[in-house]
């Protein structure tokens, strides 16, 4: 602050002097904040100002537009960015001797003659990312880099001498905007640590693309070099625990960066622009190559208090000329000699014209935004403040509280008596241990005898067990089934989640079904048995019709007789449903189809039972063999829905976690439980898992429980199961006081186990190994055999529709085929026969058929008497039940 009024008292004693003195700006982008910066500050520091436009890679006009900014006398230039029109301004500013500011990243390491660049220099910024990364103790990552400049940005942490494995992957060649393929590349490779360098407005769409390829998750680290970083929107990655860490130069809660961003805002609204292209910025939106320039314009306002004071502005010289500006080099010694505290921090230049002497911020990302956690020097290197990264948990001592609960915490089986940490042994006990070997504490375990994890009272707003002991300082660390919830994050901080699990049931095995008196029909689903009945009676209905319309159907009961007077056809009703089911019961009939379409038929319906019976024996062996469970329930909801009918009680444990669950869901059939537990508190809640487990294995009780300790149980006990789906996800964690500062040490060394698997060997050990673990793991649970469905046998169904409607169609061509070659033989139309033929055959009376003779011949009286008796004996015979046919009868007639 002093050295603020230092300088706003400089300002106005020597404002009066510099009326005549005037700044250009070459600008060769958009960046509209920094053209009114620059305009604001000239003002107030009392330049005059020439601002113009240039266009990168147009040298030509470049050059033009850079001498006819010297001939109106201006006394510095700033700018251009483009490394091509900044070469060519410095050309002209050597040859005229004009102080050139630069505010752009230059990383060549010689002497600069008339410019001065007030960027970070490249090798000290490019040694400072790599002392970062050091810092991080990254051994294997991926380097993301945009171009040849941003490639020399990272040089340095290439160069360092460690055992790194580095892959280097260039982002987008093309200039497409499209990071997906790379990223997708990097993310099935398995890195989960990046290196970023790339200009601001393409990292806003990296990112992004980043989350849409899944890697802005808590498993990624990012280091971005980009010194805008914090002019960036990362309120959608603030939440979703992304670990990114970047540097800044400039302090967004510094009095200056404040006072200069105001002094933006109020200049816009002074120049009355459209609101569509007003830009109101905040302290941290303020991006670096703005403060460089202001802070550069300060620099030059500075080294004037040293020339002159009626030859320091307005030199006389042009751009044609060999004639130079008099106190040009006189201005570049003394800005190189000057230092202050600026918008970028300390101000100072070497004597080749580089800032090699700068500090940065070392920045994360948190839910609460942007953090401030170290700082960068030259000459400290990284020094991390008082805080999570550098605090150091080395011969600290923590009290630690836990719950006598298995697997979790148990006393040690032992025949001498042990004393200290030695009396207990659990889960919870060996990953404590296993921290404890990383980041070199000491821990002592205190037992909470009620086992009670912690709930909030809702009229004190105190929270009771390890919570509470917690919160009244009474231990450091508490540890065992201890659940993260919203409820307790608010009071305490927990670690990241060393185990990830569910709510789940716990209930009794299944016992084996009683056989059913119809457990012959089980092999088939009950649709399957209606549809076969359906076939059956289809197929038997088609077997007589098509046997009536086919005329090979209807054959000579005599066959010595070339030329009998009437025809008879096998397939009455009764016998077309008696062929059908002597196929279905694979025992067979005398009957024989002749047919084409009734041949057909028959072998589509043979084709069939083959199908089927095969079917119903294979599944019929699967019941037979395999014991079906009476299961009493198969999830929560019919849980809820038959508990009442099949007598069965559910519960919790008590005050826990679980039970906060049923007690906050917006689920009606959950809510429906909580309301059950609390009505029937004494009867169902239990105080702890242990006495649940008894329960569900003693009677008919459900136990809502985490599914990694029925997990546990289920090892043990082997007529116990769990049942159903999880009901949510959650994890477990270690917690310990609010804003602990040992928070971030002991949820890397959680992750470091994670990695090298240490977790999951002592979850092996605790669940499978010791305490009995292991016993029920060789059972091999029968499973239930399921009726055969549609969507088993459906497909003979159709085969044999299909069947059956292509003999439908043989059918009709047959008959076709016989009425004409009847109509040609009697010499008769075609649709009269078969109007004929069709007339018989709908009448659906009697199986003889009359046979028609040819035109000139005549029925004698005894030829119709044969026809009466023959209609008599069909009668007959149907009457005595006979299949089909007629019973002959010999006839005595005298010789003529």
């Amino acid at each position: 602050m002093r050295t603020l009024l230092v300088l706003l008292t400089a300002i106005v004693s020597v404002k009066s002097y510099l009326d005549d003195c005037s700044v250009g700006l070459l600008q060769d982008d958009d960046d509209q904040i920094k053209k009114i910066a620059f305009m604001a500050e000239s003002e107030i520091l009392g330049f005059e100002n020439m601002i113009e436009p240039v266009t990168a890679f147009r040298s030509y006009d470049t050059l033009t537009v850079t001498c006819h900014m010297i001939d109106s006398g201006v006394i510095a230039l700033f700018g251009p960015q483009s490394e091509d029109n900044a070469q060519i301004v410095e050309s002209v500013c050597n040859n005229k001797d004009i102080p050139h500011m630069e505010t752009r990243w230059n990383d060549q390491p010689g002497k600069l003659t008339n410019t001065l660049n007030l960027y970070p220099h490249g090798p000290t910024f490019s040694k400072a990312l790599a002392d970062l990364v050091e810092a991080r103790q990254w051994d294997t990552f991926t380097v993301f880099y945009e171009d040849n400049e941003s490639l020399a940005r990272v040089s340095e942490i290439l160069k360092r001498e460690r055992e790194l494995s580095i892959s280097i992957k260039q982002l987008d060649a093309m200039g497409t905007g499209n990071y997906r393929p790379i990223l997708k590349e990097a993310w099935r490779s398995g890195h989960t640590r990046f290196v970023i360098d790339c200009k601001v407005d393409n990292l806003i769409q990296l990112l992004q693309q980043a989350q849409q390829v899944g890697m802005m998750t808590s498993r990624y680290y990012y280091i971005i070099t980009n010194p805008d970083l914090q002019t960036v929107d990362l309120e959608p990655y603030k939440y979703s625990d992304t670990n990114i860490t970047g540097v800044r130069i400039i302090d967004p809660e510094a009095e200056a960066t404040k006072r200069l961003v105001g002094m933006i805002n109020q200049k816009q609204i002074d120049l009355e622009l459209d609101p569509s292209h007003a830009q109101i910025i905040a302290p941290h939106e303020l991006r670096v190559e703005t403060a460089l320039t202001i802070d550069g314009l300060n620099l030059l306002r500075m080294s004037l208090d040293h020339l002159p004071e009626h030859t320091r502005c307005g030199p006389e010289i042009a751009c044609q000329d060999k004639k130079g500006w008099i106190h040009g080099s006189t201005a570049l010694n003394y800005m190189k000699m000057t230092s202050f505290d600026g918008i970028t921090g300390l101000v100072k230049l070497d004597s080749e014209g580089h800032r090699t002497d700068f500090n940065l911020d070392i920045i994360e990302l948190s839910e609460d935004g942007l953090v401030k956690v170290a700082t960068w020097n030259l000459t400290d290197g990284i020094k991390f403040l008082v805080g999570d990264d550098d605090y150091d948990l080395h011969d600290l001592s923590f009290v630690v509280i836990t719950a006598l609960t298995e697997p979790y915490g148990m006393l040690t089986d032992s025949q001498v008596s042990l004393v200290g940490n030695a009396r207990y042994e659990g889960f919870a006990i060996d990953l404590i241990h296993e921290l404890s070997l990383l980041e070199k504490f000491n821990y002592t375990f205190i037992i909470r005898e009620d086992k009670s994890n912690g709930s909030k009272n809702k009229v004190t707003g105190k929270w009771d067990g390890m919570i509470g002991d917690l919160i009244d300082k009474k231990a450091d660390l508490a540890i065992t089934d201890l659940t993260i919830t919203s409820e307790r994050e608010e009071a305490v901080d927990f670690t990241t989640p060393f185990m990830n699990l569910g709510i789940s049931i716990l209930y009794q095995k299944p016992q084996k079904a009683p056989p059913n008196f119809f457990s012959f029909a089980e092999p088939f689903a009950f649709e399957v048995w209606l549809w076969l009945g359906g076939a059956y009676f289809i197929v038997s209905i088609s077997l007589f019709i098509m046997g009536r319309l086919c005329p090979s159907e209807w054959t000579n009961p005599y066959p010595c007789v070339e030329e009998p007077e009437f025809l008879i056809n096998q397939f009455s009703l009764r016998n077309s449903f008696w062929f059908t089911i002597g196929s279905l019961m694979q025992q067979g009939t005398e009957i024989a189809p002749i047919a084409y379409a009734t041949r057909m038929t028959a072998g589509i319906w043979w084709f069939f039972t083959l199908i089927m019976v095969s079917s119903y024996t294979a599944n019929l062996a699967a019941f037979l063999a395999t014991e079906n469970p009476d299961i009493p329930f198969n999830d929560v909801y019919e849980l809820v829905e038959k508990a009442s009918k099949s007598n069965i009680k559910y519960g919790a444990k008590n005050k826990g976690a679980t039970m906060n669950f049923f007690r906050d869901s917006n689920n009606d059939d959950f809510k429906k439980i909580y309301n059950y537990m609390i009505a029937n508190e004494k009867q169902v809640m239990v105080g702890d898992n242990k006495e649940g487990v008894l329960r569900a294995e003693r009677e008919p009780y459900a136990f809502f429980m985490e599914s990694v300790s029925i997990e546990y149980e289920i090892q043990r006990h082997c007529n116990l199961s769990k049942v159903g789906d999880l009901l949510d996800e959650k994890g477990y964690g270690i917690a310990m006081r609010k804003d602990s500062p040992y928070r971030h040490k002991l949820n890397t060394a959680v992750l470091k186990l994670q990695e090298n698997g240490k977790i999951s060997d002592l979850k092996r050990k605790w669940w499978e190994e010791r305490k009995g673990g292991g016993q029920c793991s060789g059972e091999v649970e029968s499973q239930e055999a399921k009726p055969l469905t549609l969507k088993n046998v459906g497909g003979v169904f159709w085969v044999t529709v299909g069947g059956v409607a292509v003999a439908v169609v043989l059918v009709f061509v047959e008959m076709f085929l016989h009425v004409m070659k009847e109509s040609i033989k009697h010499k008769a139309a075609f649709w009269a026969e078969l109007s004929e033929e069709l007339k018989f055959y709908m009448k659906f009376k009697g199986l003889v058929k009359p046979v028609r003779l040819k035109k000139g011949d005549s029925k004698s009286p005894d030829d119709s008497d044969k026809s009466e008796k023959s209609e008599q004996h069909e009668m007959q015979g149907e009457a005595n039940g006979r299949s089909y046919g007629f019973l002959p009868e010999l006839i005595k007639q005298p010789l003529e």
